[in-house]
């Protein structure tokens, strides 16, 4: 059985919020560019140290030289990537951004494999030997060969828990930290294209390698170490309390000092690290689950791993390491449009608060399996009673009171479905199926915003 929330008299007039998805668009056609620029650049390196290219060990040299310099131009971009640069983060889109970063991800395993296999494979035609013995005397007796190695297997070790179906079995804590080991990766393989390359005997070049790669660290020193040190010494977050939200899931009331100062958006999320014993040593994404009010903050989180298991128990007065606020999940998107907000199970909590302060008459679907997991009803009960807007939701148990996820119900439900701004949050095979019936209810992708955490 679905139910609607009976319409009430709400707030009137009407307003258009935020920045326009325009400067979003207009920043994500710059970076856009400026890294097809420095790939140019890049490419150009190569082409000023090379005269020219004879015979099949000079096409396999040459090839090789290409991809390594690729290769090791697109490791400074994951690394910019995973620096959570706000600008980049607010305009391009949290979403985005993981979809770049998985997308550099993979070239970076795929050129790195190509540069070892085709540049042993030159060296072994120009020295007439096989393919087996040349790759061991280049990894041991060229110089930084042994660390570029461990580099490239450390690469293929993220790769393969990075897959999908490696994910879904792994916990969240053991990828997290797997995966932090890309860093240790770059810093590896680093030393031995300078000291190898070919392309780095002009001053100019390797002093462009140096920039980009010192940029990079800057970056990711700066915004994941000192901007959350800065915000952890000035707010001093805490846990005020915890409250049971469903048998499995919590929320948890976070204040500080300043909080009024802090530049949060209903619809962000921050990386959140609760410095307890059983706590301090992850730091995991949780959207805020209410509107900021410059008092505290907010989270509900569904037990689903050791992380969000423990913070059931955690105390009052457990000091908080936050990093945020990230996503662009917020009110510019809908560019004063309408909203349509779906979500699946605890992926109603950045939802609940664009349900609160979105304009435009907003309608909401919550989708769960039982009516225990429709966490937060009584608020989105309350927010719609008081603003005149419409909330349905939907269970699978029992029979017979669920909503089909398709264009059909979305159409039945919001006639005017083609012409809003939809926000989605939920798993990924529900997001999925979810931009599937809004395509096909005649929503342009452009106005279908989700994000992922990944990042």
């Amino acid at each position: 059985m679905s139910t609607e929330v009976a319409r009430t008299a709400g707030p009137g007039g009407r307003r258009r919020v935020g920045r326009t998805a325009g400067s979003a668009t207009g920043v994500t056609v710059a970076v856009q560019a400026l890294f097809w620029t420095g790939a140019a650049a890049v490419l150009g390196l190569w082409w000023l140290d090379t005269a020219s290219v004879r015979g099949p060990a000079g096409w396999f040299t040459g090839a090789g030289r290409i991809t390594g310099l690729l290769a090791g131009y697109v490791c400074a971009v994951l690394l910019i990537l995973m620096a959570r640069v706000p600008l980049l983060d607010r305009t391009v889109g949290t979403d985005r951004l993981a979809r770049w970063h998985a997308t550099a991800g993979r070239w970076t395993i795929g050129l790195t494999v190509a540069h070892a296999v085709l540049i042993v494979e030159g060296y072994a035609l120009t020295g007439r030997t096989d393919p087996v013995t040349e790759g061991v005397r280049v990894v041991l007796h060229y110089p930084d060969m042994l660390k570029a190695t461990a580099a490239l297997l450390v690469l293929l070790l993220t790769a393969v828990v990075s897959a999908r179906a490696a994910r879904r079995r792994l916990r969240h804590e053991t990828w997290y930290h797997l995966h932090l080991l890309t860093y240790a990766a770059v810093l590896l393989a680093f030393g031995h294209q300078l000291t190898n390359g070919a392309d780095f005997g002009r001053p100019a070049a390797r002093m462009f390698w140096y920039v980009l790669y010192a940029g990079a660290a800057a970056l990711l020193f700066w915004f994941r170490l000192l901007m959350p040190l800065r915000l952890s010494r000035r707010h001093r977050l805490r846990v005020a309390g915890v409250r049971r939200e469903a048998p499995d899931v919590v929320s948890v009331l976070v204040t500080g000092e300043r909080m009024d100062e802090l530049d949060v958006r209903p619809g962000q999320f921050f990386r959140w690290r609760f410095l307890s014993p059983a706590l301090w040593w992850t730091a995991s994404p949780y959207s805020l689950s209410a509107v900021p009010d410059g008092r505290s903050l907010r989270i509900t989180v569904k037990a689903v791993g050791d992380h969000s298991t423990a913070l059931a128990s955690v105390r009052p007065g457990t000091r908080v390491w936050a990093e945020g606020p990230y996503g662009a999940l917020t009110a510019h998107r809908a560019a004063g449009r309408p909203a349509l907000l779906l979500a699946a199970g605890v992926g109603i909590t950045p939802l609940r608060t664009l349900f609160e302060t979105l304009p435009e008459d907003p309608v909401l679907i919550h989708w769960a399996r039982r009516p225990e997991d429709l966490v937060l009803r009584h608020e989105l009960d309350a927010i719609a009673a008081r603003r005149g807007t419409r909330a349905y939701y939907s269970v699978s148990q029992p029979a017979g009171h669920r909503l089909p996820l398709d264009a059909g119900t979305l159409r039945t439900l919001v006639p005017d479905v083609a012409g809003r701004s939809c926000y989605l949050c939920g798993p990924p095979d529900w997001t999925s199926a979810a931009v599937a019936a809004l395509r096909a209810s005649g929503v342009p992708a452009h106005r279908i915003h989700h994000e992922s955490f990944a990042l």
